[in-house]
């Protein structure tokens, strides 16, 4: 079977965007992001690399330097709410953005919220499988758990970055169709705007907040 895949030749850029990548960026309404990390404990574990893809699928790579602290640039766009930002599981990727670099990401779209407010006919909300139902592909997930923190990432690691970015923009307005659809399309946006109030109970290791 013919893959849809786009093919695109990601660039890699070390510690934040280039001039000429965040400008394109910047002229963009909507952008794909993904984050790879040591682990899933901000307090432990550091943020290696940011992916981000725009509407004309240039993916970009930026490996975060050990001990860094800020990237001027993705602070700039991260936080420009005229730019839909599009994640998978924002809460984990804003909460790393936040207390790794100081980002607090604005106009969020999270597909996996989007995902288990729209296909209540499925309890599967993970990426490879929104990829495979509306795309008819099978995304690797091989490099997923893997050693995001090497000075050079191998090709696989970044095929496997790269992938996780490409699809976003189309999911979300596949999701996006299907919540309007369903009325639920304002419950959504009003879920992301939730992220930040969660990113700090999280930072507080306070999961258990809203139980009983």
């Amino acid at each position: 079977m013919a893959s849809n895949r786009p093919t695109t030749k990601p660039d890699l850029f070390p510690g934040d965007l280039s001039e000429e990548r965040f400008k394109e960026y910047l002229a963009d309404d909507h952008l794909s992001v993904d984050c790879e990390m040591m682990g899933l404990n901000p307090r432990r574990d550091r943020l290696c690399v940011v992916q981000i893809c725009d509407s004309k699928n240039r993916v970009s790579l930026v490996q975060i330097l050990p001990d860094q602290k800020d990237a001027p640039r993705l602070k700039q766009l991260f936080e420009n709410p005229e730019i839909v930002k599009v994640f998978h599981f924002a809460r984990m990727d804003t909460l790393f953005l936040r207390y790794r670099l100081g980002i607090a990401t604005k106009g969020v779209f999270c597909t996996k919220i989007a995902s288990k407010l729209a296909r209540t006919y499925t309890d599967r909300h993970g990426l490879k499988d929104l990829i495979r139902e509306f795309f008819d592909e099978v995304l690797d997930k091989k490099n997923q758990s893997s050693d995001w923190g090497a000075k050079t990432l191998t090709k696989d690691q970044v095929d496997y970055a790269s992938g996780d970015v490409l699809f976003l923009i189309s999911l979300s307005q596949k999701l996006t169709q299907i919540l309007i659809r369903e009325g639920r399309y304002e419950l959504a946006q009003e879920a992301f705007l939730c992220l930040p109030v969660f990113n700090q109970i999280d930072w507080l290791e306070m999961e258990t907040l809203f139980e009983h």
